[in-house]
């Protein structure tokens, strides 16, 4: 049985332990200082005494910010497990007020979903919990279960495969591949495109690997077809700007489509070919179901 000696814990508040995470994430103390929402000179404090209680500088500058020194790297698992038992202690049957909460959420969300979603949820929030702030960050389904378990997220939203014991998996909705242009440059015969005009005209594509092909060009290939793609691009947000001025084609999600088409007079049509459905959906610790703020976010995020 470990024995807690009072007089070593009384040189340490918690207020460093979070410091010391957020710098180990950020490496960047201004980061880090907007992040805590807290002024540098804080941070800078903050660390001097971290320095003082480890007897280690625990970061020194390099090249790319503020390099964890080998100690701070043994201290970093063990400082992020104790954060997270005294947070899920904290949040365990705590009642949540959502109109008198100040609490910041951390989510992580792709572009699209995020462009779909928080509109309609800042609005929502603005009247039911005026206080909650959110803070986004980009992820997808490669990086998500790791974020959550680095605590640098709370909530992931996006299309997930399943995952790890521990992680818990909530569907929000179905969405399948349309195609998007401007009715003003291309006059289908028919308001869905046929397969000949979908391969005739070029195409936008979103591609965070930087390729000039992806899931699409895959089903068009088993078919025996080939469409040209003119402009790839991993920022969902430039396409609908560039078809406005282009005939050009962009397949997209439906959700981001009704978006485009509603704000920017785009036509949709579905696609001349099948392709599955898909589940945008929530993800978070099953830890989580003990915290009555989180289970408050996520079906305020279902009801938006």
């Amino acid at each position: 049985m470990s024995i807690i000696i009072e007089r070593d814990l009384r040189r340490l508040d918690l207020n460093l332990l979070l410091v010391f995470h957020v710098l180990m994430q950020e490496r960047h103390v201004t980061r880090a200082a907007a992040r805590l929402f807290l002024g540098q000179p804080a941070v800078s404090g903050a660390l001097k005494r971290l320095r003082e209680a480890f007897g280690d500088p625990l970061f020194v500058r390099g090249r790319a910010g503020m390099e964890p020194t080998p100690r701070a790297l043994a201290l970093a698992g063990r400082i992020e497990a104790l954060l997270q038992g005294v947070q899920e202690a904290l949040a365990a049957g705590q009642p949540f007020e959502p109109v008198a909460s100040e609490r910041v959420f951390r989510i992580g969300v792709s572009e699209a979903v995020g462009a779909a979603l928080f509109p309609g949820l800042m609005q929502r929030l603005a009247h039911t919990a005026p206080g909650v702030r959110l803070v986004t960050l980009d992820t997808d389904r490669h990086r998500a279960a790791a974020m959550l378990e680095r605590n640098e997220i709370e909530l992931a939203l996006g299309v997930f495969d399943d995952g790890p014991r521990w992680l818990r998996r909530q569907a929000l909705f179905e969405w399948r591949f349309v195609c998007l242009y401007n009715p003003r440059l291309i006059k289908p015969r028919r308001p869905k495109l046929s397969l000949r005009e979908y391969l005739r005209h070029p195409h936008l594509l979103t591609s965070f690997k930087g390729e000039l092909e992806g899931f699409i060009d895959e089903a068009l290939a088993a078919r025996g077809h080939r469409r040209r793609v003119i402009f790839a691009n991993p920022h969902f947000a430039t396409h609908p700007l560039i078809v406005r001025q282009v005939p050009a084609l962009v397949t997209t999600p439906d959700y981001v489509a009704r978006l485009w088409r509603r704000d920017l007079g785009l036509a949709i049509s579905p696609l001349p070919f099948p392709t599955p459905s898909h589940q945008v959906s929530a993800l978070l610790k099953a830890s989580g179901d003990a915290d009555a703020g989180l289970r408050w976010l996520l079906d305020t995020i279902v009801a938006a």
